[in-house]
């Protein structure tokens, strides 16, 4: 697409350059480049970065042309827009051809369960023969094949989402499941798209309230999902559930028309009677932890929605290969080794409480606090770590710009409080190699946290980090 084509819906004249790619970040600028000057997002622990202060450098590193809200005077064609957000959500489809109308699109939002839900949706389809795509937090999939995510974010941002989408297309998939955040909601990353199927798993009030301000503006955020979708699947358990009924709906969870019946764990997942608006089955779900059947319920009844049969699902459930990070087992003996992405108060109780029923010795716990994100979580965190763990050792966790002392400082007086006991080890290698090095025969170890991510942020640094490989490392050096 030309520059002269992009920008023609907009009532700007521009030269009929060739646009090789659009961003907001002025790092990613290329030669053939439309540079997005994006307003920062003012959060407490952050003055928010302008990117209309990085157009030189886009101009620098060859950008084409340029779209901003400000008044200004560029040697480059200059776009002013009331919204940049929008206008690079707008810009991005155009730009690679709306894939959106030709895939049936699912979007799962919640609190917590986004990732799980997701990868178990995109399982149940492709299970079924449906050729689908799958964006989310613990990496993408085009079909079967799999590749990392583009980062931390949960959705990234609308260039990247639109990307991805046409290269479905070009794949010949017929759909994709897109894991959407709250922030990518209320930031229009995913501005434009239509879904068919619209999963809310959950809501949570107490979380990402640093960004959204109220647990109103929070719930309301993820609200938008259903507003955007042709059929949504609601948990039975949400807040304001009758005013989401308005539009067309399918309901999980007790109460619900999919419900599970007569909950079983078990040493190797789940087992539950499935009762649906399609008939009733047993499911064997290969998941530690009884909120996976939460997970479970919505993904079975958006695909039945989709048509899948409810053989299919039963079968779909049994085969579910897991998600790396996600209460993923490392070793069973002599002592098990968990990893799991569990980063808030809230989800460490419940990987805790897990793997507390079947551990026969202590549950020993690697534990961290992200900085740059709500300070109420280290609170939780260190509170929870110091009721359900036998033994903590507190580490970093993507410090960013904060000092880590402080958050650790933060994560031990809140243990203290709770009398627990703890270790500060600084340095998350070394905290896990001391954790492994204290497991005794019987004894569980949670590294929670980190999961499936592939990057470690001190200050400004993004290192390289594969939680799993540490693990591994750690064990080796054990001889075990």
């Amino acid at each position: 697409m030309t520059l002269e084509e992009l920008f023609a819906p907009f009532g700007l004249q521009a030269p009929p350059l060739p646009v090789r790619g659009i961003t907001l970040d002025s790092r990613r600028v290329e030669e053939g480049f439309v540079f997005v000057a994006v307003p920062g997002v003012p959060l407490p622990h952050r003055q928010p970065l302008d990117g209309h202060h990085f157009i030189p450098e886009a101009l620098a590193r060859g950008a084409i042309a340029v779209v901003g809200e400000k008044d200004l005077r560029l040697p480059v064609p200059y776009l002013k827009v009331a919204d940049s957000r929008l206008a690079l959500a707008q810009l991005a489809r155009r730009l690679h051809g709306e894939p959106d109308r030709r895939l049936f699109l699912t979007g799962v939002t919640g609190s917590k369960g986004k990732s799980t839900t997701s990868a178990l949706l995109h399982h149940l389809l492709q299970a079924a023969g449906r050729p689908t795509a799958l964006l989310s937090t613990v990496g993408l999939r085009l079909g079967q094949e799999a590749r990392p995510s583009f980062g931390h974010f949960t959705t990234p941002e609308a260039p990247e989402v639109f990307g991805f989408l046409r290269e479905a297309v070009d794949r010949g998939l017929v759909g994709a499941v897109l894991e959407v955040s709250s922030h990518a909601l209320a930031l229009k990353r995913v501005e434009g798209l239509a879904f068919g199927v619209g999963v809310f798993v959950n809501f949570y009030p107490d979380d990402h309230l640093d960004f959204h301000g109220t647990p109103e503006a929070y719930f309301q955020a993820k609200a938008l999902l259903v507003e955007r979708s042709a059929l949504s699947v609601l948990n039975t358990g949400l807040p304001h559930l009758e005013a989401l009924r308005a539009r067309p709906h399918l309901l999980f969870g007790p109460g619900g028309e999919v419900f599970g019946e007569g909950l079983r764990e078990e040493a190797e997942g789940l087992r539950f009677a499935l009762h649906t608006p399609w008939g009733r089955g047993e499911a064997f779900l290969p998941l530690l932890g009884g909120y996976n059947l939460e997970n479970a319920l919505a993904a079975s009844a958006a695909a039945l929605a989709q048509g899948v049969s409810l053989e299919e699902v039963l079968f779909g459930l049994a085969t579910f290969p897991g998600i790396p990070g996600r209460m993923e087992i490392i070793q069973k003996e002599p002592f098990r080794v968990v990893i799991d992405f569990a980063h808030t108060g809230k989800s460490l109780e419940a990987a805790l409480r897990t793997l507390r029923r079947t551990t026969r010795g202590r549950l020993l716990l690697v534990v961290g606090a992200a900085g740059e994100r709500d300070p109420r979580r280290r609170q939780d965190i260190g509170q929870v770590a110091a009721r359900l763990a036998d033994m903590t050792f507190f580490t970093e966790e993507d410090h960013r710009s904060e000092p880590l002392e402080a958050i650790l400082e933060a994560l031990v007086k809140a243990a203290e409080a709770e009398g627990g006991q703890y270790a500060v080890v600084p340095d998350r290698r070394e905290a896990i190699h001391q954790a492994l090095a204290e497991a005794r025969p019987g004894d569980t170890v949670l590294l929670a946290g980190k999961g499936h991510e592939r990057t470690l942020e001190r200050g400004t640094e993004a290192l390289p980090w594969n939680e799993r490989e540490v693990a591994l490392e750690a064990l080796r050096a054990l001889g075990l």
